[in-house]
């Protein structure tokens, strides 16, 4: 039995295991899951892909779990599409990304091997690969790796060199890779080709800047109304004030792109998530033209998992992309409003001191909040509570800053539990909560900024209260988000 036929016989009979996974949020089946790949349509359908470890709850040998959806929202299981199976990819199939070509679905990855290295010792070695299918099976060509060490430039390494992103322009395929120079600075390399095969290096897009951290993984390139924005995942990076939490990063740089000369100029940068668990998003375009970003809701540093589940990692819902005052606006997708039931609504709704609103309440909900008008220097929200629980963010008005605590969710080990975002706008209009067991995503201003982060508490505590120190006027509208399996 090959590894893939062994990994996919592996899943399949962990599959009718779904009661503690998210209601409308992708998770594994069995295992580990971390970064999206290959986010894309094929046969005016979305794939999404991922790294995956289906034999423990820990990262390890990676290979690409698949899912597929009509809405963004139900997600249909398919079987695992590749193995690290080959000399190389046989340390793993690390992150990449999707194109429809020829009828064909291509798969773009990076296999990791295990090379001699000039000293009579080894090294981990990082080159670009592919495979192509039909949706369900992939093949890899014996033209792999399509991109090795021998296409960098001098002084440019082949142990950090992952990640590919790879579109289509004016019959042009492109890839952007991220990259380390042999002086252990992070850049974004691109590539191009007429034949999908054959790739010559072109520029580096972007280099190293001292307050973005070391490597940068999982590069994303794309044109968003009239501007160019780059993705890039920083490791290793420090904080500045309230717009970069240690460590893992996501960051956005929004900026113009000469195609003709190949260079980009980033004006402006900020943080795609202020939350607790994000990292690694990949974006696609829709059908109807829409830009759609999904991202790995989890943190390398926390690796916060449920007690008793047999999987661990969760996406973010996906959400679309728009640009307003030259700042990168998130919403989760439209299709939501499918699964919505048992509305509850509430106008001009005075909340003074610790308040429960009846019909207010639930762990899988989307919940819209309008502050109109009040004196007061507190607004809080708690979810996922009871008598022993809860999770709650608050709004600090003479701050403009809002906070997002889980401390008292359950946990038994010390972690860090919160996350503060200085509001881009100059108060708090509205807040948008979407909860799904497990996970809460804070959409703040119309999606001006966001929180994503995960709580494993007991699912019994479902309660959600407010609390004001003075009074405040609002509106709530609250929705159940059923997704039927």
């Amino acid at each position: 039995m090959s590894i893939l036929q062994k990994a996919r016989q592996y899943e399949e009979s962990h599959i009718d295991d779904i009661d503690s996974k998210p209601e409308f949020h992708v998770s594994p089946v069995i295992g580990w899951l971390n970064d999206p790949n290959g986010f894309s349509l094929y046969q005016e359908e979305v794939h999404l892909f991922y790294q995956y470890h289906p034999y423990d709850t820990e990262w390890g040998p990676m290979h690409w779990g698949h899912y597929k959806t009509d809405d963004f929202i139900k997600w249909e299981y398919l079987p695992i599409a590749i193995a690290p199976d080959e000399e190389y990819d046989l340390i793993g199939c690390f992150s990449g990304s999707a194109i429809e070509h020829d009828g064909k679905h291509v798969l773009f990855y990076t296999g990791v091997t295990e090379s001699e290295s000039s000293n009579n010792g080894s090294e981990i070695l990082q080159n670009q690969c592919i495979a192509i299918g039909d949706g369900i099976d992939y093949q890899k060509p014996k033209e792999n790796p399509i991109i090795d060490g021998e296409l960098l430039p001098e002084g440019f390494s082949n142990i950090d060199f992952r990640d590919p992103k790879v579109w289509k322009e004016d019959d042009v395929f492109h890839m952007v890779v991220a990259n380390r120079n042999n002086d252990g600075k992070g850049q974004i390399l691109l590539f191009q080709s007429d034949t999908l095969m054959n790739w010559k290096f072109t520029t580096v897009l972007m280099e190293y800047k001292k307050q973005f951290g070391n490597m940068w993984e999982c590069p994303d390139f794309f044109k968003l109304d009239s501007k160019h924005i780059l993705i890039i995942s920083p490791q290793d990076m420090m904080a500045r004030d309230l717009e970069y939490h240690n460590g893992n990063n996501v960051v956005y740089f929004l900026g113009e792109y000469n195609k003709e000369q190949h260079v980009f100029e980033d004006e402006t940068s900020y943080a795609v998530d202020y939350g607790l668990d994000f990292y690694a998003p990949q974006t696609m375009q829709a059908a109807d033209g829409r830009r759609i970003l999904i991202g790995w809701m989890q943190s390398w540093d926390t690796k916060l998992k449920g007690a008793d589940h047999n999987w661990v990692g969760m996406m973010t819902i996906p959400r679309e992309l728009k640009l307003i005052n030259n700042r990168l606006i998130q919403t989760p997708v439209r299709e939501i409003e499918q699964y919505r039931h048992n509305k509850v609504n509430y106008v001009d709704y005075e909340i003074k001191g610790h308040t429960y609103v009846e019909g207010i309440s639930g762990r899988t909900i989307d919940m819209m909040i309008d502050l109109l008008n009040g004196e007061y220097s507190t607004f809080d929200i708690s979810f996922a509570q009871n008598e022993d629980y809860r999770v709650y963010c608050s709004y600090n008005k003479k701050d403009n800053i809002l906070k997002f605590d889980r401390k008292y969710s359950g946990l038994h080990r010390d972690i860090i539990c919160e996350r503060e975002v200085k509001l881009a706008s100059n108060t708090l209009k509205n807040i948008r909560v979407l909860l799904d067991k497990y996970s809460a995503e804070i959409f703040i201003n119309d999606g001006e900024q966001v929180l994503s982060s995960l709580y494993f508490t007991p699912l019994e505590a479902k309660d959600i209260q407010f609390y004001c120190d003075g009074s405040v006027n609002i509106n709530i509208e609250k929705f159940d988000i059923i997704v039927h399996r």
